[in-house]
């Protein structure tokens, strides 16, 4: 029997009591069930470095389902392209087994949610974002709300109801409300989205730009949350270069 399980069992206890012990389980067995397809050696390196290897992600992925089922219920509907977005984030980096466990895990949450009551659930996800504080740094956290971001923007709109929940992930998370504000516009389609991205007014002076630019860099880098694994990883490079898009359609624009 793998590690991962019990490991991620463990954690979850930590971070969402009895409900995370459950699906943390889960998920360490879907991280297990990765690992059983890899060569010999590399499963005993994975075995040898389980307790260091595995914490701060497992702590990611337990946070990011709960969270994840936490804004697909913000509008009171679960939408198809806001699981699918979920299932096709686990299915592109552990593999088609590990989508069906993710949404399985999903399916457990809600179901969870529907026996405890609204109110009740979302005390426990106040106390799993307060735990997460401990577990995950603030580059962690931060990928996690672009994350729980794209999700909301799956269907093409994020409703009022969603993002208030987002701040409100937020703020337990300890994360400021503007860099919400700042995921919510990447892509956008006009110059005051860009301003947004960067979160100053499109009257800021040069140095001020220049200033906010620098803290958002600093603080979005994927260095910084390279731990997390690859995947993690490739994910926080895509929005970094997203946030250079907009830097350099304001930069453009203003002859910098």
């Amino acid at each position: 029997m793998g590690l991962g399980k019990w490991i991620a069992g463990s954690l979850g206890w930590i971070t969402l009591g009895p409900l995370g012990g459950i699906l943390g389980f889960l998920i360490g067995a879907m991280l297990d069930s990765a690992s059983d397809d890899a060569p010999a050696d590399r499963q005993q390196d994975y075995s040898a470095n389980a307790n260091s290897a595995q914490g701060d992600r497992n702590s990611f992925l337990l946070t990011l389902l709960a969270l994840a089922a936490y804004i697909i219920k913000a509008d009171g509907r679960i939408m198809h392209s806001e699981m699918e977005l979920v299932r096709a984030f686990l299915r592109d980096n552990f593999g088609e087994q590990a989508k069906q466990q993710g949404n399985d895990i999903l399916l457990k949450i809600f179901d969870e949610e529907k026996r405890m009551g609204r109110e009740r659930f979302r005390q426990t996800i106040r106390q799993s974002c307060s735990e997460a504080t401990r577990h995950l740094d603030y580059g962690g956290r931060l990928q996690l709300m672009d994350f729980l971001v794209m999700i909301a923007k799956a269907d093409g709109k994020v409703e009022s109801a969603e993002i208030a929940a987002l701040k409100e992930l937020a703020g337990w998370l300890q994360v400021p409300a503007q860099q919400v504000d700042s995921m919510l516009h990447l892509n956008g389609t006009c110059a005051d989205d860009d301003y947004k991205v960067l979160g100053v007014s499109p009257q800021a002076t040069d140095e001020e730009l220049k200033r906010a630019y620098r803290k958002l860099a600093l603080e979005h880098h994927p260095d910084r949350v390279a731990k997390l694994g690859e995947d993690v990883r490739r994910a926080a490079e895509k929005k970094f270069q997203e946030i250079n898009a907009a830097k350099e359609r304001i930069w453009k624009a203003r002859g910098l």
